[in-house]
């Protein structure tokens, strides 16, 4: 699916609430798809699906919560907004610290929910463009040769020139020399961009 079309992912077991959740969407010109279980809407998920979950947090079957914890153990991070009766928000709440979005109580007014939905959106936009920034990164740092991988890695860590050198058996100008490949390589303009390159792989 394209960063232009995401798809708002509506589950509960009403019919009449998925239909009138898919035309309210529909009428903000948002992408719908709509599912009466959380089960089928595993079985037709696909792995580069894109967008958020509307939730009813009470099904037959697998509840919203279980699918919640299946999601996570697949590593499916589609935003979840938890649709909730009066009786169900210390649950919603326990949803929220296992990474839901929000939780909306019934009944709710419609400007809420898109609200809700459209900042679910731009988490999940955030969460892809950084998905992708981070594929590049890596890219660029698999070009490096395992040499110019340790220096990269001190770098990082703020060592100085002299005392990369010292720690790897090299001259003080062979240091430079790699220090200087390593941040051509990678792309990276000053040192901070570069220990923040690092960071967002785990490698500093």
């Amino acid at each position: 699916m394209s960063d232009e079309n995401p798809v708002v992912f509506v589950i509960d077991d009403d019919a009449a609430v998925r239909s009138s959740l898919a035309l309210l969407l529909k009428s903000m010109s948002l992408t719908v798809a709509t599912f009466e279980s959380a089960t089928e809407f595993l079985q037709k998920l696909q792995p580069d699906a894109c967008g958020c979950l509307v939730l009813d947090i009470r099904m037959p079957g697998m509840s919203g919560i279980e699918l919640q914890q299946q999601l996570k153990q697949r590593g499916y991070p589609l935003p979840i907004i938890f649709i909730t009766g009066h009786g169900d928000v210390s649950m919603a709440v326990h949803a929220m610290r296992e990474g839901a979005i929000d939780f909306i109580e019934k009944p709710f007014r419609d400007q809420e929910l898109l609200d809700r939905i459209y900042q679910a959106l731009e988490v999940d936009r955030a969460r892809r463009r950084a998905d992708d920034e981070a594929v590049h990164i890596r890219e660029r740092f698999a070009g490096l040769t395992p040499r110019e991988h340790e220096v990269m890695l001190r770098i990082a860590r703020g060592q100085a020139n002299k005392v990369i050198a010292i720690e790897l058996g090299l001259s003080e100008r062979t240091v430079e020399i790699h220090r200087a490949k390593v941040m051509h390589k990678t792309g990276a303009r000053s040192l901070a961009e570069l220990v923040g390159m690092a960071a967002k792989l785990g490698v500093a």
